[in-house]
């Protein structure tokens, strides 16, 4: 009985039988873990939102974490360390940290990209040894007072010299890119050069660092050789016939053709990763090594490398990658930095490590031709430390070349230039002195061909005076068809376009060779964006941007519609974070000179869904299935839109597709569009007028123009907005100002005497060229597309009520006729001839009273008071325009 009472099994009830939670025990360290990982993460993720609000990357956010975890602060409190980190759960949380800083590596490794090496291969090799040549003797020679103030005269002398020079020459590349990312210095041409040096000098680094560590780990000098010869070999495999028999197999599997591996793939991958790790941890060099060397011979052919990181990189960086560099914290005691010697020389390593790379770097960026700002710019870059260094140092301490006080020294250094890197930048090289170098031209050489560049010519205009030039814009799959059904709208005739009978091939404008049609008069510039954040895979998108364009889905079936309709169709990619869509958009339609930019904005009825019941702002409304999950993306698209239409050179078009434009109520095939358009007058309804009469020279195409006078107003008066008193505006034109919700409006000063009678002569010019008995000749495409149009006259006090009325009516006559109804308004935030608020009010309210949900103020300011109006009342697809703003004159 007794025997049996000892083999009893432990209890099992956990907290209520009294266990204490937090106690450790190596039976179940799972508790203990759980609990450590919490604190790390909360800590992290606390402080990494203060070193966002002043962009600093969040390596130094996980580092200072583990600082005030550790023995320099919180190690101060009774007992915090024993309960919360006991020595005896270290090994558990190193290992998962080990494991995360494998996988680390080689996520590192995926983003090193040799094809931007080559690119640039003189000046990146220059700009890259210049920074480890230098750096590495400045280091080296402070190493050897170091050695001789505070190293243990036993440890071996060269290692430690070796070491110091290591570590002073590393660059963080990991961090270098999402610097480069935040600051918008990717698509510069001082970005290319520092991702392009940096990437020569974090391979480098890597094979000096595990040169250090085999002579660490050997134990005389022929064993060092032997182990570095190992090396040598397992790396040549491993680039060779690995490499192949790797590729072989993702085409065999179709992850290549795919751009997704399949799970086989996964398993395989993962497998090569911790063998590959495996093998140089046994042969004396550090694990992450052979990480590094398998992230090597990843393919980055369509996408393959890409999708692999998007699969491992939130696990890695948001779990496993913090407790690695916690740990690294918890092993930092400032307090042993007790002494102003010990000060002394931190400082010193501080500016060894900073003037080494900055003046190596400067000085080969100066022969280069890069100007002053640019190769101090370099220079700075070139001197972040962050993660890698920390791994570096991690090392040395594992290998009993650093104790914790030159550890301690070591991290301060590293985190002193990591955090300095950002500010400098900014202040040295602000956005009005960056040059684009998308294809990565050296200064002179670039200023070599711009003397022989002329000028772009501006696309041609027909005689009719048409728009011929578009941008349309794109990010998300559900705007093509939108894009689809505005754009074949355009087309001249629908009669002209033929296919000769041959193969298929295509163009380098994206146009079809065969067709036999006349000279396209319309061209598609079509620019694609794409949201750039911290994750690796959204910097690996960045820096492959002409791989995606090429294999885009969205583009790709733009270019398709563009060579089956004889439309030649360029593309381009913008990978900038959320906030910069907008300027992406200003630049292209300023380097396209575009006539026109078309923004689309789908909202299609639901599966099972009524067609034409759904309101694309039904979210944003507050109604529908989804609509907590989907208003807060609403609203912010657009934001989105209200940026372009504040900042855009050019005109601009939102195309609200609501889902109908190929389908009738009766789910029967459109043959045709019916256009609905008051004209209240102004320069934004001058446009649409315009671009009205262009559509109708398709033949497909016919229009009712009404042009709208309210009878009880007869003087302009000036569009309100609810929030700011516009009387107050000094601006002559227009001015883009903060709404409440800290997103742009743009608001108009109150038209005078002069501006009024301006915009009424102007009216009167676009209306009597296009009726009246006196009209001037026009050219035979516009004739006949006034022959579609029908004008008249709409007089009337509650203009919204009788155009809402008046577009109901137009629909249900249209069902018969099998034609589609498309409402174009002008967007009327400018020189506005009336206030439709008080009216917009009461239809509003009726909209809310019939349940079908509450509009939000944003559609007003996104739309327009006329615009927003078809929104609630009318079921049709809705073509919102916009004039550029006039030049302000100084």
């Amino acid at each position: 009985m007794m025997n049996l009472a000892k083999r009893a099994a432990p209890e099992q009830g956990g907290v209520i039988s009294g266990i204490n939670p937090i106690a450790f025990t190596t039976t179940d360290p799972i508790r203990i873990w759980i609990i450590q990982l919490a604190i790390i993460l909360g800590m992290t993720q606390l402080l990494s939102l203060v070193m966002a609000r002043i962009r600093q990357p969040r390596v130094i956010a996980e580092v200072i974490a583990g600082v005030l975890l550790g023995p320099t602060v919180m190690g101060h409190i009774p007992n915090f360390t024993n309960s919360i980190f006991p020595a005896a759960s270290i090994p558990y949380l190193s290992l998962t940290a080990t494991i995360g800083l494998v996988l680390f590596l080689f996520l590192t490794a995926l983003e090193v990209d040799v094809r931007i090496m080559k690119r640039n291969a003189k000046s990146t090799l220059f700009i890259s040894f210049a920074g480890i040549i230098i750096p590495f003797g400045l280091g080296a020679a402070v190493a050897v007072p170091i050695y001789k103030s505070f190293v243990d005269q036993s440890n071996n002398f060269g290692y430690f010299v070796l070491f110091v020079g290591v570590a002073m020459s590393i660059t963080a590349f990991p961090v270098l890119c999402r610097i480069l990312t935040e600051l918008k210095l990717l698509d510069t041409t001082v970005g290319v050069v520092v991702l392009s040096a940096g990437v020569g000098n974090d391979v480098v680094g890597w094979v000096l660092l595990a040169l250090t560590v085999a002579l660490v780990n050997a134990s005389g000098g022929l064993t060092a050789l032997y182990v570095l010869l190992a090396s040598v070999a397992w790396t040549l495999f491993m680039l060779y016939p690995v490499k192949w028999a790797f590729h072989l197999v993702a085409r065999r599997t179709g992850s290549l053709e795919n751009g997704q591996p399949t799970p086989m793939m996964m398993i395989i991958t993962l497998m090569m990763v911790f063998i590959s790790a495996f093998m140089t941890d046994i042969l004396g060099v550090h694990a992450i090594f052979g990480a590094f060397i398998a992230g090597l011979i990843i393919p980055h052919e369509g996408g393959f490398a890409i999708s692999l990181v998007e699969k491992l990189e939130d696990f890695i960086t948001i779990i496993l990658v913090p407790i690695y560099f916690t740990l690294s914290g918890l092993k930092t005691n400032l307090g042993l930095l007790n002494t102003g010697k010990a000060w002394g020389y931190t400082i010193l390593l501080c500016a060894i490590a900073f003037v080494g790379k900055f003046f190596g770097c400067v000085a080969a960026a100066r022969t280069f031709k890069f100007n002053w700002r640019e190769s101090s710019t370099i220079g700075v870059l070139m001197s972040c430390k962050g993660l890698v260094e920390l791994i570096v140092l991690n090392i040395g301490l594992q290998a009993g070349i650093l104790d914790q006080r030159l550890f301690s020294m070591f991290v301060v250094m590293a985190l002193v230039l990591t955090f300095m890197t950002t500010p400098i930048v900014l202040t040295i090289y602000p956005p009005k002195y960056r040059k684009l170098g998308v294809d990565a031209i050296m200064p002179k050489e670039k200023a070599d061909e711009e003397e022989k560049v002329t000028p772009p010519t501006p696309a041609p205009r027909d005689e009719a005076g048409f728009k011929s030039r578009f941008s349309v814009i794109l990010n998300r799959l559900e705007h093509v068809p939108a894009i689809m059904t505005l754009t074949q709208l355009l087309q001249p005739s629908q009669s002209s376009v033929t296919l000769a009978p041959s193969t298929r091939g295509e163009s380098s404008n994206g146009s079809n060779p065969n067709i036999a049609s006349a000279e396209p008069s319309v061209q598609l510039d079509a620019l694609r964006l794409i949201e750039l954040t911290d994750r690796t895979s959204a910097v690996m998108q960045s820096s492959e941007a002409d791989d995606i364009i090429r294999r885009d889905a969205l583009l790709s079936i733009v270019r398709t519609f563009g060579y089956i309709n004889a439309m030649p169709v360029t593309t381009s990619l913008s990978v900038v974070p959320y906030e910069s869509f907008s300027n992406s958009v200003a630049s292209h339609a300023r380097e396209k000179e575009s006539d026109l930019v078309i923004i689309p904005w789908y909202a299609g009825p639901e599966e099972g869904a009524q067609v034409g019941t759904f309101n694309p702002f039904e979210n944003l409304f507050g109604q529908g299935r989804g609509a907590s999950n989907e208003k807060s993306s609403l609203a912010i698209y657009s934001h989105f839109v209200r940026h372009v239409f504040a900042n855009n050179p050019s005109d601009v078009a939102l195309f609200v597709d609501r889902g109908i434009s190929l389908l009738t109520e009766g789910q029967q095939a459109v043959h045709g569009q019916h256009i609905l358009f008051p004209f209240f007058g102004g320069p934004d309804d001058r446009l649409a007028l315009s671009f009205v009469v262009q559509l109708c020279a398709n033949t497909s195409i016919t229009a009712t123009v009404l042009r709208v006078k309210m009878v009880e107003r007869d003087t302009l008066t000036p569009t309100e907005t609810g929030e700011t008193d516009v009387k107050n505006l000094p601006v002559p034109h227009s001015a883009t100002v903060m709404s409440h919700s800290g997103f742009p409006d743009t608001l108009y000063a109150p038209p005078t005497t002069q501006t009024r009678m301006e915009s009424q002569n102007a009216d009167g010019l676009a209306f009597a060229r296009f009726i009246g008995g006196e009209r001037p000749a026009l050219p035979g495409n516009v004739e006949a597309a006034l022959r579609r149009i029908k004008f008249e006259d709409l007089v009337t006090s509650q203009p919204l009520a009788e155009l809402i009325q008046r577009a109901n009516e137009e629909s249900a006559t249209l069902v018969q006729t099998k034609k589609g109804l498309l409402l174009v308004v002008g967007r009327g935030r400018r020189m506005a001839v009336a206030s439709h608020h008080a009216e917009l009010k009461t239809i509003v309210q009726e909209y809310t009273d019939k349940g079908m949900g509450r509009i939000s103020g944003d559609v007003s300011r996104t739309l327009g008071d006329v615009a927003t109006a078809f929104m609630a009342g009318v079921k049709a697809n809705l073509l919102v325009m916009q004039a550029a703003m006039p030049a302000i004159e100084e």
